[in-house]
C-alpha cells in the first residue's frame, strides 16, 4: 500500500512539474498571490552557495533566502539529521512533552546563557511572543495599569509582516490599508507624537522619560536588515540597554537575521559586550531546511506564563528542535561565524575597489552587506542593477529600491567571493552605460 502510494505521489509532482522557466514564471503569475516582489529568477535545485534553475542555469545565490541559509543549502548534515527525525517522529504538539524539543530547550539555553526558551516557527512569530510576554511581565512585574503598556521600538527597524509586528514598524508602503495596528506599540513618542529614530538614544531616552512608568520594553533590531543594512554607532545598542535599565524596561533585540554567525559573531550584540533581557532568533535556525525560531530570557520573565498562553500545534515540535541542534552545532563546529567576519572583510574590501559613481556605499558586517545605488547614475533603482547581476549568473534582491542586500552563505569560499566581487564589478559597468533617468 505505502509502495503505491509513493509511487502515486511521485507521479503527481512529475505531473506537476513544469518544462521550463518560462512556465514556471507563467504558473508563479496564474495561481500564486501576488504578495511579494520577485526576481524572476526560477529556482530549482541548490547546494552550498549554488542554485540551479529549472534549465539548468547556475548561479551564486547572495540572497540566501533573506539570510535564513547561512549553513549553506541543504547542508549534508542537517538534512541526515532531518530525515532522521523525521523517520523517528516529527509532531507531537505541546499537549504532550516532546523529548526532543526537552534536549533542543537545554542546549540552546546553554548556547546562549538564558534560562528558558519558549519554541515557535517563523521569526514574526518570535516577536509576537516576546511583545506578548513583555507586555504581561509589565502588568504582573512592573504593575503598569491595566491596558496601558506600551512598547516602544525604533523607526526604520523591520520585525515581521503579521499585524502585530507591522505595529511596530513605520514603513507606511506595509502598513496601509491593514490596520488598526495594536494600540500603544511602536516606533512613535506617545506624549510627543515624534518618531523614535533609529541610532539615536536621545529620542528614545525622551520617550522613557515623557512614558517611562507605563513602558515595559523597547524592541530593536541590532543591524537594520530590510531598511538596507543599517548599522549602528558603536554604543548605540549598549546605551540602548542602560537607558531601559535605569527605566525598568525590557531590552529586547531581534537577531532573527542578524543571529547565528552571520554578523561575525554567535550574535551581534556580542560585539557591544551587552546582554538583553530578552533575544529572538529565527531564520538560520532552521538550518534552511525548517522554520523553527526561538525567544531566549532569563526565569524572572519567562515565568509570567501561564499554561495555553501562548501554545502552537508546531512551536517545540520535534522535527524543528533536531534541525535547530544540528543547525548550531554546524555553526559552531565549521566556525562560521569567524568564517563570516573574515569573508566578509574580503567580500568589503572587494567591493571597495569598484571605482563607480554607480556605487554610493559599500556597508555591512560579517556576511550581512548591502551595495548602495547612486540614482542620479545609470537604470532609475536598483532592480535594474540585480537584473544585470542575475544575467551574470549572481542573485541577490534590492530593498528600498536603492540597496542590494547582499548575504551569501557563510559556507562561502574565497574562491566564490572573489567571483561575485568580479560579477558585481562586470554588471556595475554595465549599469554606468546605461542613460541616466530624466531629471
Amino acid at each position: 500500500m505505502s509502495t503505491d502510494t509513493y509511487a502515486k505521489i511521485a507521479a503527481t509532482m512529475d505531473a506537476y512539474k513544469p518544462a521550463s522557466v518560462a512556465q514556471t514564471l507563467e504558473w508563479e503569475k496564474k495561481y500564486v498571490a501576488r504578495n511579494s516582489s520577485t526576481i524572476e529568477a526560477v529556482v530549482s535545485k541548490a547546494q552550498g552557495v549554488h542554485i540551479w534553475d529549472t534549465e539548468g542555469k547556475h548561479y551564486l545565490d547572495f540572497g540566501s533566502a533573506f539570510a535564513a541559509v547561512s549553513q549553506g543549502h541543504c547542508h549534508p548534515d542537517i538534512v541526515r539529521v532531518l530525515y532522521e527525525q523525521a523517520q523517528t517522529v516529527s509532531l507531537s504538539s505541546r499537549a504532550f512533552v516532546p523529548e526532543k524539543m526537552v534536549s533542543f530547550a537545554k542546549y540552546i539555553t546553554e548556547t546562549f546563557g538564558y534560562d528558558r526558551v519558549l519554541p515557535m516557527n517563523a521569526g514574526a512569530e518570535a516577536v509576537e511572543t516576546a511583545i506578548k510576554m513583555a507586555r504581561k511581565w509589565g502588568y504582573l512585574k512592573k504593575k503598569i495599569p491595566e491596558n496601558q503598556a506600551i512598547v516602544l521600538s525604533a523607526a526604520g527597524c523591520y520585525h515581521g509582516i503579521t499585524t502585530g509586528t507591522m505595529s511596530v514598524t513605520s514603513n507606511d508602503v506595509l502598513r496601509t490599508n491593514f490596520g488598526p495596528y495594536l494600540p500603544n506599540v511602536g516606533p512613535i513618542d506617545p506624549v510627543t507624537k515624534k518618531y523614535i529614530r533609529y541610532n539615536n538614544t536621545d529620542d528614545l531616552e525622551e520617550a522613557l522619560k515623557n512614558n517611562g512608568p507605563n513602558v515595559c520594553a523597547f524592541l530593536v533590531e541590532p543591524i537594520q536588515g530590510e531598511a538596507g543594512v543599517i548599522i549602528p554607532d558603536t554604543g548605540y545598542l549598549k546605551r540602548c540597554a542602560e537607558l531601559c535599565k535605569e527605566h525598568n524596561v525590557l531590552f529586547i533585540c531581534d537577531e532573527v537575521q542578524t543571529g547565528i554567525g552571520r554578523t561575525g559573531t554567535m550574535l551581534y550584540h556580542y560585539q557591544e559586550n551587552i546582554r538583553p533581557d530578552i533575544v529572538t532568533l529565527g531564520k538560520a535556525l532552521g538550518g534552511g531546511v525548517f522554520p523553527v525560531s526561538a525567544v531566549l530570557a532569563d526565569e524572572h520573565i519567562m515565568d509570567v506564563w501561564g499554561p495555553d498562553e501562548n501554545d502552537s500545534t508546531w512551536g517545540g515540535n520535534p522535527l524543528g528542535s533536531a534541525v535547530a541542534m544540528a543547525a548550531l552545532e554546524v555553526v559552531k563546529h565549521e566556525k562560521l561565524a569567524e568564517r563570516a567576519a573574515v569573508l566578509g572583510k574580503r567580500f568589503r574590501e572587494g567591493l571597495s575597489k569598484i571605482q563607480s559613481p554607480v556605487v554610493k556605499e559599500i556597508r555591512g558586517r560579517g556576511l550581512l552587506n548591502a551595495l548602495e545605488v547612486n540614482l542620479t547614475h545609470g537604470p532609475r533603482t536598483a532592480w535594474d542593477l540585480c537584473y544585470l547581476l542575475m544575467e551574470r549568473g549572481l542573485l541577490a534582491k534590492p530593498t528600498h529600491q536603492t540597496n542590494i542586500r547582499l548575504s551569501p552563505a557563510l559556507t562561502i569560499t574565497e574562491q566564490e567571493i572573489d567571483e561575485a566581487v568580479d560579477i558585481i564589478a562586470q554588471a556595475i559597468a554595465d549599469f554606468e552605460k546605461r542613460p541616466a533617468p530624466a531629471q
